[in-house]
């Protein structure tokens, strides 16, 4: 790494910024929705997040070689640009799986005591069956669930169409990438034709993206009683999110699903791997997250670690800080050890 190396980063990245202090280069620390193309011409690394948009707009004429975005999606990444341009990427596919698990599995614990539910006689759909996916998977499992799959891109026997989870499906959540091309697009994937198909009032739940779920369909999938409730993390055109659907809910969060302090650590730990292996450098010392500052009541009830209610609460007290929310999300482990244990 030339010691004149420059770095940009999202500042609301945490606990990384120790570990880049170690590095020979300059290291700036800038709003990742601000981040602008003056900003980057001189820059050899982004550090991002899903709120910088990486196309040639930002990028045409910088010295950027390498961008990392300390997230599973990669939307935000024009990567045939990209591609072209000659500058590598990576994502963290992933990293937060076991933070949206228990984002799921509490919803899960809240829906079945405000809805008076069994959940070991719910069939729950999962739409899409990769890192975080194939985590729900095992969540549903262990309560009893009966648990159908829908993944037609990993073509495995057991899985089935979605037209299985519009019939048979009591809860139905979502958890692929946003797709805009090719036979299996996930853009609008549950449509008005979806909600039209549904057989069994079921729950929805969405925290892959904003799009892959038709906001205006679900809120008039809501409002005709297609749909019995719905927990939204992931919204379109965030942050503008439509307060309609926010205001109807039985829960909305700010994106926030991914958010556990393990997650964003092993976001950290990827990236800075991933930086070290480009530039041919010693690896770093790998990042811990903190500790919780107290133990918790119950450590075998996961919702005295985490409930998204609160979080719901947040958001529809005040939508308008929806960036506020996440860029100042309060301390969540997935348990009470001080080391990452992924």
């Amino acid at each position: 790494m030339r010691s004149n190396m420059k770095i940009i980063v999202d500042n609301k990245i945490p606990y990384i910024q120790s570990s880049l202090s170690l590095l020979d280069a300059e290291t700036v620390y800038l709003d990742g929705s601000a981040i602008s193309s003056d900003d980057v011409r001189d820059a050899d690394v982004l550090i991002i997040r899903t709120r910088t948009r990486c196309n040639a707009q930002l990028l045409e004429g910088s010295r950027v070689k390498l961008i990392l975005t300390a997230t599973i999606g990669y939307d935000h990444l024009d990567t045939d640009y990209l591609h072209r341009a000659g500058i590598r990427w990576y994502n963290c596919p992933g990293c937060n799986a076991s933070s949206v698990a228990q984002y799921i599995e509490c919803t899960l614990l809240n829906m079945s005591h405000d809805f008076c539910l069994s959940l070991s006689e719910m069939t729950i759909g999962i739409v899409g069956c990769g890192h975080v996916g194939s985590r729900v998977a095992d969540v549903a499992r262990r309560y009893g669930m009966n648990v159908l799959i829908c993944d037609p891109l990993l073509n495995h026997p057991d899985f089935v169409p979605l037209s299985t989870l519009e019939r048979d499906a009591d809860i139905i959540t979502f958890h692929v990438p946003l797709t805009h091309e090719g036979l299996h697009a996930t853009y609008h994937l549950a449509d008005s034709s979806f909600f039209d198909h549904l057989q069994r009032c079921p729950f929805i739940i969405n925290t892959s993206r904003g799009a892959v779920v038709d906001n205006t369909s679900l809120l008039h999938a809501l409002d005709g009683g297609k749909v019995r409730q719905a927990i939204i993390d992931t919204w379109e055109n965030e942050p503008r999110i439509s307060l309609p659907l926010l205001n109807k809910v039985y829960i909305g969060t700010p994106h926030i699903a991914g958010y556990s302090a393990d997650g964003k650590v092993n976001a950290d730990n990827m990236v800075l791997s991933q930086l070290c292996a480009f530039y041919h450098l010693p690896s770093l010392p790998p990042i811990y997250p903190p500790s919780l500052p107290s133990p918790v009541a119950d450590e075998s009830n996961p919702l005295c670690f985490y409930n998204p209610l609160t979080d719901s609460e947040a958001l529809k007290c005040s939508p308008t800080d929806f960036e506020y929310l996440r860029g100042h999300y309060p301390l969540r482990r997935e348990s009470f050890s001080s080391t990452s244990s992924k």
